[in-house]
C-alpha cells in the first residue's frame, strides 16, 4: 500500500525502552477534495529513510498497516492500528529525472507503404 502527498511534519526520532527501540514520525497531507494528515511511523534502521526530507516535499510513502490487542488492567481488550512506512520517495525529484515528454502524434512523418516484392533471397 502507498500514502501519497505533501510534508506537513516530520519528529524527531526517538528511543524507548532498555532495548533502544527507535521510532520516527512524518505526518503527510493528500491532495484530494478532502485531504487527510496521515501520521506514518518509520521504526528501527527505517528511521534514517527521512533524514533527506523536509516539510513541503511531495512524496510517496508504502507502508503497512499493523493492528495489535491489548488487554488493559481492567481485563477489557482494547485494538490499536499504526501504519509503518518502509519506503520513501521525492516524487518532486522523480518527475524532474523522467524522460522529457513524448510529442504529439502528429508531429511525426507517416511511415511510407512498405511494397511487397518477391524476394527469394534465403541461404536456405
Amino acid at each position: 500500500m502507498e500514502v501519497q502527498g505533501k510534508i506537513k511534519m516530520i519528529d524527531e526520532t526517538k528511543t524507548y525502552g532498555n532495548n533502544g527501540f527507535r521510532k520516527r514520525e512524518v505526518v503527510v497531507t493528500t491532495e484530494e477534495q478532502y485531504p487527510q494528515h496521515i501520521l506514518v511511523e518509520f521504526v528501527q534502521d527505517k528511521t534514517d529513510l527521512l533524514n533527506n526530507y523536509q516539510v513541503g516535499q511531495n512524496v510517496k510513502i508504502s507502508i503497512n498497516l499493523r493492528g495489535r490487542e491489548w488487554v488493559n488492567p481492567q481485563g477489557e481488550t482494547k485494538y490499536f492500528n499504526s501504519i509503518q512506512g518502509w519506503r520513501i520517495e521525492n516524487l518532486d525529484q522523480s518527475m524532474n529525472n523522467d524522460m522529457p515528454p513524448m510529442p504529439p502524434e502528429d508531429a511525426f512523418e507517416p511511415v511510407s507503404d512498405f511494397e511487397e516484392e518477391d524476394h527469394d533471397d534465403l541461404p536456405f
